[in-house]
């Protein structure tokens, strides 16, 4: 006899159908990680997130591109929190903890927004070679500040400032290229820019990560919460030691408007990206 789950599809940072970006959520108790990535392949999506059993926290939490298990994904877990109170299981005001392969994560629901915990992750300025990087991209030297370093975060991602909200939306990545490129922090790349489309928010992105199978994430949860701490080291930003929050954009170039709110304490050395999230498609997969 085959198997049956239930799989939702939800749009995360973003209170509009068809805008932020869109993951899968379903229970993972009785799967197989070769079930679950196939499920995650099926899906098309850039993650789906798979909840399970834990013993360590009130649920296991995995994430799956169609090609890899990667090891955080905001964008899925705020996903995952709006599955969970849709299905009744997270309420108002609850706080709850996910055992990942990032740790623990704190997460909760307040004030109709979902908070989950990003790790707070060091940075150093990149080394290595600028121009490879923005030839892939497509990047022409006049949108570069040359006194604004690439910076490096500790989870891989590279982040690279841009003068122009103009410049952000003209990139023209060559994707295979960028695949081919496997020093640390070139599978994952970001490129921001302090020129907004809303007055209210501090940095425009976009994300590339075709090593894991995905030419250009829309909302990236991942990417923009250690944001944060890029536009600290990088003097865009001062910490005073007091709680920063601002909110980040991402998405528009690919009609798929998404904001991400972003809350960084460096006293409590805790860091969280917060979103709404709405329910697109409820259905079932048998296998």
């Amino acid at each position: 006899m085959g198997k049956k789950i239930d799989i939702y599809q939800i749009d995360a940072f973003t209170d509009k159908p068809f805008q932020g970006n869109p993951a899968g959520v379903t229970f993972s108790d009785g799967l197989s990680s070769k079930e679950m990535q196939s499920i995650a392949k099926e899906m098309n999506l850039a993650e789906t997130a798979f909840l399970g059993k834990s013993d360590k926290a009130d649920y296991h939490l995995r994430w799956f591109t169609p090609a890899v298990e990667v090891e955080l994904c905001g964008h899925a877990t705020i996903a995952s929190l709006h599955f969970l109170n849709e299905n009744k299981l997270l309420n108002e005001g609850q706080e709850i903890t996910f055992d990942t392969l990032s740790g623990i994560l704190k997460c909760r629901f307040e004030n109709g927004k979902y908070f989950m915990q990003v790790p707070v992750y060091s940075t150093n300025e990149f080394s290595g070679n600028k121009n490879e990087l923005l030839n892939c991209l497509g990047v022409e030297k006049k949108d570069i500040d040359e006194k604004v370093p690439f910076i490096l975060a500790e989870n891989g991602y590279l982040y690279i400032n841009i003068k122009s909200l103009n410049a952000l939306h003209n990139l023209k990545p060559d994707f295979k290229t960028l695949k081919k490129l496997n020093a640390p922090g070139k599978e994952c790349i970001a490129v921001y820019t302090l020129e907004t489309v809303d007055k209210e928010s501090f940095a425009h992105s976009r994300f590339f990560a075709p090593y894991y199978g995905i030419d250009e994430d829309p909302v990236t949860g991942s990417m923009n919460g250690p944001l944060m701490q890029v536009l600290i080291k990088a003097a865009f930003i001062k910490d005073e030691g007091k709680e920063l929050n601002y909110t980040f954009e991402q998405g528009d170039v690919l009609g798929r408007r998404g904001r991400v709110s972003v809350g960084y304490s460096s006293a409590k050395k805790e860091l969280y990206i917060s979103g709404n999230a709405v329910t697109m498609l409820k259905g079932e997969l048998t296998f």
